[in-house]
């Protein structure tokens, strides 16, 4: 008979892992936490960052990011931008940026052949080579760049594709940024600091060795799977395999391998098979009741694929179309609410289930303290969602 795991102990671990019912001392303590941030949305970084930490400031996680350059801005897990630490990086590039590039290769080849007209792209596999390697250089010979610097470098990069044909959305343009994207894949180029405030996403891209001195740490693809399903499961565990292979974007084969070689204990998750590391099978203690303000795409409730177990039946107010959560209010391990920032600076909220009286009495003073910290900042999410909408009004 399996070990039964119970949604109530998920949620005490998720509190004390993920720093939210203790809060981290440091910003590499917040990220370790959770194992990436989600920057597909720039003030996700700093916002999740500093709702793990007993002292938010924004030039901590910049400090991170841009000075002392713990932290990391890297493509990885399911094609979408994460800020790891250094050590989780260099297993996220060996074992997920790397099979991403080369899919997104092979298919831009193949749009390039499709589109390009032979007399701009006559082999489109030597050509591409040939395009990164050009703007690889002239980004060296910059030290750093935008994307229209490198574009003003080499002209090639304003070849034209038709893009997401067929789809409301399709569009002409450049295969600038998609060139960018093979490059960052490749852990060639890395975004920096961006222009502006921390809510920009005009990035400046610098190359990577030089960016970190000395660049990643090299590992064998399949070595690196292990030890990021371990770091995952430590962080989000039990789970079911399931939820492994969503995070990480891994195929069925690459997840069943990764977890041989770990060798998790199976557990019962009230009825629903899961894993679990074999050495972490002791019941955590329930933190005193606590409450969370958490952003957009943050990584907790983005950890997994199956929710229910802490976001019940407030999933359409909270989510978009495309699956990317809104601000989200918890409550001792639940989601409960969701929150906004409007333009004058307030930040409203809604609670979605009866929490209590003394539960309610914390969460408005989170709002009030959330809205002291933001000050003069306005962040719209990247990604609205239906409550966040009408919230902010």
């Amino acid at each position: 008979m399996l070990p039964k795991i119970s949604a109530e102990q998920r949620r005490a671990r998720l509190a004390a892992r993920h720093h939210l019912a203790a809060p981290a001392a440091t910003v590499a303590d917040a990220v370790a936490g959770v194992v990436a941030l989600h920057a597909t949305d720039p003030a996700t970084v700093h916002l999740s960052a500093c709702a793990r930490l007993a002292a938010p400031a924004v030039p901590l996680v910049e400090r991170a990011l841009y000075e002392d350059r713990t932290l990391l801005r890297l493509l990885g897990m399911r094609r979408t931008v994460f800020v790891t630490g250094l050590e989780t990086a260099a297993l996220v590039q060996a074992g997920c940026s790397a099979d991403i590039s080369v899919k997104q290769r092979k298919l831009l080849e193949q749009h390039l052949g499709q589109q390009g007209h032979p007399e701009n792209v006559p082999e489109p596999g030597k050509w591409l080579t040939d395009v990164e390697a050009s703007v690889e250089a002239a980004l060296r010979a910059r030290g750093s760049a935008t994307a229209q610097q490198l574009s003003e470098d080499e002209p090639r990069l304003r070849q034209q594709l038709l893009m997401a044909a067929g789809k409301p959305y399709e569009a002409i343009g450049n295969v600038t940024s998609r060139v960018l994207f093979l490059l960052a894949a490749d852990g060639r180029i890395v975004r920096g600091r961006p222009r502006g405030s921390w809510i920009s996403t005009q990035y400046v891209w610098h190359p990577l060795d030089e960016w970190v001195p000395g660049g990643l740490a090299s590992w064998e693809p399949e070595e690196a799977r292990v030890e990021l399903a371990r770091r995952w499961l430590r962080a989000y565990g039990p789970a079911p395999v399931s939820d492994l292979r969503w995070w990480t974007g891994w195929t069925a084969g690459q997840t069943k391998k990764a977890l041989a070689a770990l060798a998790p204990a199976e557990v019962d998750l009230a009825g629903v098979p899961g894993v679990v590391l074999a050495d972490d099978l002791e019941p955590v203690p329930s933190p005193e009741p606590w409450v969370a303000f958490l952003p957009a795409l943050d990584p907790t409730p983005m950890g997994w694929q199956d929710r229910d177990w802490f976001l019940g039946p407030h999933r359409a107010a909270l989510f978009d179309r495309s699956g990317n959560i809104g601000p989200t209010i918890w409550v001792s391990g639940r989601v409960a609410g969701g929150w906004a920032q409007r333009a004058s600076g307030e930040v409203v909220f809604r609670l979605l289930e009866d929490v209590g009286e003394e539960a309610k009495g914390m969460v408005e003073a989170k709002a009030a303290r959330c809205a002291e910290w933001f000050g003069e900042v306005r962040a719209t999410p990247r990604f609205r969602t239906p409550l966040e909408r009408e919230l902010a009004g």
